[in-house]
């Protein structure tokens, strides 16, 4: 007998087992019991948890769970079903599975004959018994059993019969979900439709899907077979997997509860769509992906003149949804693209209210674009943009002026050892300060004699600190002449902000960005 609600769609992630076999995915016992804790507030159905059978760290998880004190989520257990020529209470990792204790286990199995054949070195009559004995015997311990038929959409299409066999043979075991999996990721979404249509012909038990993306329709696979019938979708969050990856369960929430009308999350979720990927992505210590859909920065970022145009008009003009249902922003970028909506509105967001008629919009966007042509670039940099913005429409007295700056670098070979020193005179109400400071790096000796310079009348200044640097080269068939933009990010500890610099030579450009990291803080202070 089923163990499931068979009207309801439900959501089951594998990002702490399939998604952690992605290149440079990594989680530590502590990283998978802090996701496993955040995907269940968040409201995930099913959240597998590894499989015991395979390392010490999967199986050491499951010892765990009586910590986590889960709301509503069931924990699943993954594994193999037994192996060829051998009987299912002496198989060992079917073993490890029951002594995970997990309520749910989730088998793979075989249902490509090719596999069978040439990989399992078995027969087809072998391959079957191994589903059936193996999904018989945890059911009798009273484990909610989950089947994941592995390469179903390959073996449908190589020899339907022997495929749905294989489903047969799970249902009449007492299989509680039988998943469809596009293993190798190479279906299209209408065989995807097509073959899921089928099967839920030939089959009583509720269906799943598993899908990859290499062919960047693991999304669209699963839409595709939850529009023909299916009741479990699996995927990681943010698409992580071997591979290519695979299936963003972020992108399948947001279509499903935005676009389908299928509420799979509990009220009010939602809208954490974004932290939670961008939670996932620092445990896993991977950078977000800005061009994420829904989630990412670039998601609701507009830099066309006549897009921003536009959305002054009617947003949606030019956004699918309102950014604020996943938990996201809109951005206005500016940049040599830009129009006089894009000041307007970019001047807004950091509180400035402009007339459309107001002639120094203009001057700003003039500026902006001659700039640009030099190698600038404000997109990712917008206290350089806001320094730049205020200066032409509300000067302000400086609060220091450079008087002139040097840095050196000494080599000392015999003690493998090198000294990087900069000095900084600057003008500060009249008065002249001059520093010395020597640091890691000519940008890291020039960053701290710039701030001991201005400490004595902003001690605050302390607080600032350099976070992350970038270098490009602007013009690079221009070699060694090339132009060179720097980019810095600050922070004071509470906020961040970037700015950039643009020379020939990169301490200049250094200089530049930190010059105006700086002044962007005293001025917000």
């Amino acid at each position: 007998m089923n163990t499931v609600n068979p009207s309801r769609l439900v959501l089951y992630d594998t990002t702490l087992r399939d998604g952690s076999q992605g290149e440079a995915i990594h989680f530590s016992l502590s990283d998978k019991l802090r996701v496993a804790k955040r995907l269940d507030e968040f409201g995930i159905n099913y959240i597998e948890g590894g499989w015991p059978g395979s390392n010490p760290k999967d199986f050491s998880f499951f010892t765990h769970l009586k910590d986590l004190e889960l709301k509503q989520a069931k924990i699943a257990a993954f594994g193999s079903t037994r192996r060829a020529q051998l009987h299912v209470e002496e198989d060992p990792q079917i073993k490890l599975l029951l002594e995970a204790q997990s309520p749910v286990i989730t088998l793979f199995g075989k249902s490509w004959l090719f596999h069978v054949l040439e990989v399992l070195k078995t027969t087809p009559e072998e391959n079957l018994a191994m589903i059936r004995d193996s999904i018989k015997f945890l059911k009798s311990h009273g484990r909610e059993v989950i089947f994941d038929a592995e390469h179903f959409f390959d073996g449908y299409k190589a020899d339907k019969a022997y495929a749905l066999e294989c489903i047969k043979e799970a249902e009449e075991a007492g299989a509680d979900y039988i998943v469809l999996c596009d293993t190798n990721g190479g279906s299209l979404p209408w065989e995807i439709g097509t073959i899921t249509t089928d099967v839920l012909a030939h089959c009583k038990t509720p269906l799943g899907i598993h899908t990859h993306n290499d062919c960047e329709l693991a999304v669209a696979n699963a839409l595709v077979a939850v529009k023909a019938g299916v009741q479990q979708v699996q995927g990681t969050i943010n698409g992580y997997g071997e591979r290519t990856g695979n299936c963003n369960l972020i992108s399948v929430i947001a279509n499903l509860e935005l676009k389908m009308g299928q509420k799979v999350l509990p009220p009010g979720k939602l809208k954490e769509l974004r932290e939670l990927s961008l939670f996932v992505d620092e445990i896993a210590n991977i950078k977000p992906n800005p061009r994420a859909p829904f989630v990412g920065k670039s998601a609701f970022a507009h830099k066309g003149g006549t897009h921003v145009n536009a959305l002054q008009k009617v947003l949606r003009s030019y956004e699918h949804i309102d950014p604020s249902a996943v938990g996201n922003n809109r951005r206005v970028l500016v940049g040599e693209l830009s129009g006089k909506s894009n000041i307007i509105l970019k001047a807004k967001d950091l509180g400035i209210i402009l007339e459309e008629n107001n002639p120094n919009i203009q001057r700003v966007l003039n500026k902006i674009k001659e700039l640009e042509a030099k190698g600038y670039e404000f997109e990712s940099a917008e206290a350089s943009f806001a320094l730049l913005l205020k200066k032409t429409l509300s000067p302000y007295p400086p609060f220091f002026n450079l008087m002139e700056y040097h840095v050196s670098i000494r080599q000392l070979p015999s003690k493998n050892y090198k000294v990087c020193e900069a000095t900084v005179k600057l003008s500060i109400r009249g008065e002249r300060i001059y520093t010395v400071a020597e640091g890691d790096g000519p940008v890291h000796a020039l960053d701290r004699a710039l701030r001991e310079a201005l400490a004595k009348f902003y001690p605050e200044i302390s607080q600032v600190r350099l976070e992350d640097y970038k270098v490009r080269i602007v013009d690079s068939k221009e070699g060694t002449a090339s132009s060179i933009r720097v980019w810095v990010e600050s922070t004071d500890g509470k906020k961040s902000w970037s700015t950039v610099g643009v020379s020939h030579d990169i301490v200049e450009a250094s200089w530049l960005a930190l010059f105006d990291s700086i002044e962007y803080w005293l001025l917000k202070s």
